[in-house]
């Protein structure tokens, strides 16, 4: 979900009507477009009305930024806003005392299931991720694919009756440099079972990066919406490979414990559907 203040939202292609009316001096929406609604592209929205920089408020979930764009005035405003969700997602803009000027849905389609094929040292594992559940999960774990961030790290944690971990080290157990830290979207409605993939983290709720693990039995426990660790994705093929990870000989290596002895290497990890 995306809020901002000062600033409008994103919206289809038909407007809803306007719930303040267009009076002298008051701040009222007469129209919201969007140039596109496309899964992870970027769109661009224009607000129109009366008196919109008095103050306007929105909450957009499909966004996962805001950003105002150069030229807007009191009648016509325009916005960058990177969709990261999908399906229908409700727009609510309100002026500076939270009056309602303006509620609509937008539908952000998805073709398919977007998946990611993991190419290890022990064979190919591919996931299929679920942007629906796990808007800011997925988009930040694309993001990593996309930059190649994951090419020749390793599964730098393996334990058999739990899970497999890895995304952050390379072979020589040296910490890789990550982006900014996502907001936790545990309670989402996916579970830690088994072939299930789920975002690692730090005592600290916000801050996971790029480390992800792989359940290799059910895990249910980490499911809690306050404190839980968030799932969003699934293992579609190499669950067998999944099960040959799991079961490495490990040690303790470099100040981490259960490192495998012998380098299970992430060669690539690439988006393929």
């Amino acid at each position: 979900m995306s809020v901002v203040s000062l600033c409008t939202a994103c919206g289809g292609s038909d407007s809803a009507t306007p719930n303040t009316p267009n009076t002298q001096n008051k701040v009222s929406v007469s129209e919201v477009s969007s140039d596109q609604l496309v899964y992870r592209k970027t769109s661009i929205i224009t607000v129109k009305g009366q008196n919109l920089n008095a103050g306007i408020n929105l909450t957009h979930q499909g966004c996962l930024k805001i950003t105002e764009l150069a030229g807007s005035s009191a009648t016509q405003k325009s916005f960058s806003c990177k969709l990261v969700a999908v399906g229908s997602v409700p727009v609510v803009i309100t002026d500076g005392a939270n009056n309602s000027l303006y509620t609509n849905t937008v539908t952000i389609p998805l073709a398919a299931q977007p998946q990611v094929t993991m190419s290890t040292s022990l064979g190919n594992i591919v996931i299929e991720l679920n942007p629906a559940k796990a808007p800011i999960t997925v988009d930040n774990f694309l993001n990593y694919v996309e930059s190649g961030f994951y090419v020749n790290k390793i599964f730098h944690r393996v334990i058999s009756n739990f899970m497999i971990q890895g995304g952050g080290y390379t072979a020589d157990l040296v910490q890789a440099t990550t982006q900014a830290a996502i907001k936790l979207e545990a309670g989402n409605g996916l579970s830690n079972i088994r072939g299930s993939i789920a975002m690692a983290r730090t005592s600290a709720l916000d801050s996971a990066t790029s480390q992800f693990f792989i359940n290799v039995v059910d895990n249910t426990a980490l499911d809690t919406n306050s404190g839980g660790y968030a799932v969003f994705g699934k293992v579609v093929t190499g669950l067998d490979i999944v099960d040959k990870i799991k079961v490495v000989p490990t040690s303790t290596r470099g100040g981490l414990n259960d490192v495998p002895v012998s380098t299970v290497l992430i060669n690539t990890m690439l988006q393929t559907k």
